[in-house]
């Protein structure tokens, strides 16, 4: 017999998680097209960023990373976003795809995204893996 209290806690368990996702992508990319500096926060010493093939470690190395990034106005408009729980502790796994426009760019650059959110002990979450690709063609 199937437990149903356990199903409507698990479906309480994945509204929650996509609530935190929405709010997590939208603090996110309006945080990076504002000031990208003021990202520091939700990033760890053993978060790590990987931005077009290149990565770097550690909250520092990733803020200094994305402000040199050769690039002064952004916008990012998301299409989609998908969630999955990441491991036993709590974790997220989340992908984001969009485009992005770039200073006085007239034509949006598609992108994908894939965050990994763990929890930071405070009930909320830290990014501890980021990845970022363009998409041509």
């Amino acid at each position: 017999m199937t437990d149903f209290s356990a199903v409507a806690q698990e479906g309480e368990r994945i509204v929650t998680e996509s609530q935190h996702v929405e709010q997590f992508t939208e603090f996110y990319y309006t945080t990076f097209d504002r000031d990208r500096s003021e990202l520091g926060p939700l990033y760890r010493d053993q978060s790590m960023l990987t931005f077009e093939s290149a990565a770097v470690q550690g909250t520092s190395n990733i803020v200094e990373k994305l402000v040199s990034l050769p690039f002064g106005k952004i916008k990012h408009q998301i299409a989609t976003f998908d969630a999955q729980p990441s491991n036993e502790q709590g974790g997220i796994l989340v992908m984001v795809t969009g485009a992005l426009l770039i200073d006085e760019e007239e034509r949006p650059m598609n992108y994908t995204q894939i965050f990994q959110l763990l929890p930071n002990g405070s009930g909320s979450y830290f990014v501890f893996n980021d990845m970022f690709k363009l998409i041509f063609g």
